[in-house]
């Protein structure tokens, strides 16, 4: 067994006996590998993200969150280059670039034959000139949408006016290749977009926002007729749907 399929299998041993939990020596008698492998395996499992837990002590051992992981999937080389392509071709200034990045890497870890080279060989050939952005404000506007708190920001409009806002946010908007947080405003009572390269720094709160439905928020304005994009719509629940929501508009918030 390779070690890229002894990665695999090490996780679904771990997700199948959890909340069990297993020892170094009791996974190297398994694979039939010194427990230094497994030690080293479990190591590079955890730097990648997968969210394995070892707990000391007598009848401590190692676990996995099986609510945190995905059983293995195989993709077919059209399937894993389109991959490929949509996450190296993704901006590095958009949100979430950073789990994109760890996605893409656990993607290439798991995948082999055809399909691994394929996507290899695809991503080799595509590069992407990023505009500059500001990382902290990024993950100030993706925490505050993931938690659902409320986000303080310092923000210029198009006329070069800055201003202090407090907002409480729905949803993001992707129109022109320019990204835009959708909020609700405390400022001017009142649904709004911020372009995030206008956003001059932002900090997430500890206080939790109102909810706010998306479409209602977009509804009269320029991107009313927004639609989320396909890739998206099979994740999300039928009753959860918004009327409208993200993706290329003609024309946004100002």
């Amino acid at each position: 067994m390779n070690r890229t399929a002894r990665l695999y299998a090490l996780v679904e041993e771990l997700r199948a006996t959890a909340p069990r939990l297993l020892t170094v020596a009791a996974l190297a008698a398994r694979f039939e590998v010194s427990t230094r492998t497994v030690q080293r395996d479990l190591q590079t499992l955890m730097e990648t993200g997968v969210p394995v837990r070892a707990t000391s002590g007598r009848g401590g051992g190692w676990t996995v969150d099986p609510d945190m992981t995905l059983p293995p999937i195989r993709f077919t080389a059209d399937e894993a280059s389109a991959l490929a392509a949509a996450l190296a071709a993704a901006d590095a200034g958009a949100p979430y670039a950073g789990a994109a990045r760890t996605a893409a890497q656990k993607i290439a870890a798991s995948m082999t034959g055809p399909a691994s080279a394929a996507a290899r060989h695809l991503a080799a050939r595509i590069v992407a000139l990023p505009p500059p952005s500001d990382s902290a404000i990024r993950t100030a506007v993706e925490q505050a949408l993931t938690a659902g708190t409320v986000l303080r920001l310092s923000y210029v409009d198009a006329a070069g006016r800055e201003s202090e806002r407090a907002v409480e946010p729905a949803g993001l908007l992707v129109a022109d290749g320019r990204w835009y947080l959708i909020a609700w405003c405390r400022a001017r009572e009142a649904g709004r977009g911020f372009r995030l390269d206008r956003i001059t720094a932002a900090a997430p709160t500890d206080e939790r926002a109102k909810p706010h439905d998306l479409a209602a928020l977009l509804r009269g304005s320029a991107a009313d007729g927004a639609a989320r994009p396909a890739a998206l719509s099979a994740l999300a629940p039928p009753d959860a749907a918004p009327e409208h929501s993200l993706e290329y508009p003609r024309g946004v918030y100002r």
